[in-house]
């Protein structure tokens, strides 16, 4: 059917108010991550770029397709392209050979980038084909996880060691403790760093779930408060299978990994948690169940910019203060060399602006010129032709006015004739 009626007519109007504007202001300090991997990788390194991206979640794009046109260009070139326009603040990056795959974070549009080695990694699905009862990770990446770092140090750690653990945090938003809500902590991300056995130091990273279960209460009617229907078919009365007079089982009275180990992990709620049960000023055990991916990577270089700048930390290739003072000298000499070429560059093409403006107004004062002489010219030629007309008509006057004279004079000379015949007549 065609429509009726006119085009409806927008009333609304899209202004800020404060509160908008303070959200929008605290959005902004929120990090939003970016995970790609980089040139020809194997599938099980793409399966591992989308669970990293789930840990990321929901402040990354979870959807985001590498054109194949980006896959090579540098991380400097990726950030300009692709970084900054979207308001990125950290990328992730994998990559991979034959030998080897790397993993790189990088801190947008300025550095630092941490490169590490992944030695082993395993993928979600994998870790939970381990698991009996696996959670559903669809409803809990809603909210960023819990960070927490472990073996990392005080302040007499390395510097390279207290910038793992600072880059590591800052790939989260920061929780305030006044304000959080507790149904929103489901998640929690640890990064625990380890010593190996040939004294290289890995950093390890889990992903877990938390999952709480009411506590203080029988088993039995526990599985009622969650919904979980019993088999009563062997019982007379549901008293008898809470009392445990009669069997009655159900698909879920084995030991569950849900359930606690012991009661160190019982807490009380301060607020109403996820699941069924567990409500605000009551008890409930607290157990992590593993989500997925696993990483075990080694930190090899950190980098001072985006990818190419001065190495601060290698792991593999050390040198002498002199050495680096000397690589520094030669950076900063390069630094200036190419800034010497680029201000050359701008004042060569300055100079060509120039002369092409100078040529283009030179150009366009001759055509002026040439405009003007030729309407000088037209008007010459007009009054030459208005001056010979002139003569013209001034000749033909002329003659008309002797042609005139001519004529006046001869009529006179008839009418003196005339007058002395009459005057000899009346004499007479």
């Amino acid at each position: 059917m065609p429509r009726r009626g006119r085009k409806r007519k927008k009333t609304r109007t899209h202004t800020v108010d404060a509160e908008n504007a303070l959200t929008t202001a605290e959005e902004s300090k929120i990090p939003k991550s970016l995970v790609i991997r980089r040139g020809k990788c194997d599938p099980l390194v793409a399966d591992l770029v989308q669970d990293i991206r789930k840990i990321m979640m929901p402040y990354t794009a979870a959807n985001f397709k590498e054109d194949a046109n980006n896959r090579k260009l540098t991380l400097n070139k990726y950030c300009q392209h692709v970084c900054l326009p979207l308001g990125i603040s950290h990328m992730l990056a994998l990559s991979q050979n034959k030998e080897r795959l790397n993993f790189r974070m990088a801190k947008t549009p300025q550095g630092p980038t941490l490169t590490f080695r992944v030695h082993q990694f395993s993928l979600s699905k994998h870790v939970q084909k381990l698991q009996r009862r696996p959670v559903n990770t669809n409803t809990l990446t809603a909210s960023p996880p819990i960070v927490v770092t472990n073996n990392f140090g005080d302040s007499t750690a390395p510097p390279q060691i207290k910038l793992m653990r600072i880059t590591f945090q800052n790939l989260f938003p920061a929780i305030n403790v006044a304000n959080v809500k507790l149904k929103d902590c489901r998640r929690v991300v640890l990064f625990h760093l380890v010593d190996d056995e040939k004294g290289n130091q890995r950093v390890e990273l889990r992903h877990y779930a938390i999952k709480a279960t009411p506590v203080g209460v029988n088993r039995k009617v526990r599985r009622l408060i969650q919904t979980k229907i019993p088999n009563l078919n062997k019982v007379e009365d549901i008293a008898d299978y809470i009392a445990g007079t009669a069997t009655a089982t159900t698909a879920v009275d084995a030991a569950s990994d849900s359930e606690p180990e012991d009661g160190n992990a019982v807490v009380e709620l301060a607020q109403n948690y996820a699941g069924r049960g567990n409500r605000g000023q009551s008890k409930s055990a607290l157990k992590l169940v593993e989500l997925g991916p696993r990483l075990s990577m080694e930190l090899i270089k950190v980098e001072q910019g985006l990818g190419d700048g001065n190495v601060m930390f290698h792991a593999f290739v050390h040198k002498t203060p002199e050495e680096a003072k000397e690589i520094q000298e030669k950076a900063e000499n390069k630094m200036k060399a190419k800034k010497q070429r680029r201000e050359e560059q701008d004042r060569n093409v300055e100079r060509k602006r120039k002369a092409e403006e100078e040529k283009r107004e030179a150009k366009r004062k001759r055509k002026q010129e040439r405009e003007e002489a030729a309407l000088d010219e037209l008007r010459n030629k007009e009054d030459e032709k208005i001056d010979i007309d002139d003569s013209d008509n001034d000749d033909e006057d002329n003659a008309d006015i002797e042609d005139l004279l001519a004529e006046y004079k001869g009529r006179r000379g008839d009418d003196d004739d005339g007058d002395g015949d009459d005057a000899n007549a009346n004499e007479a």
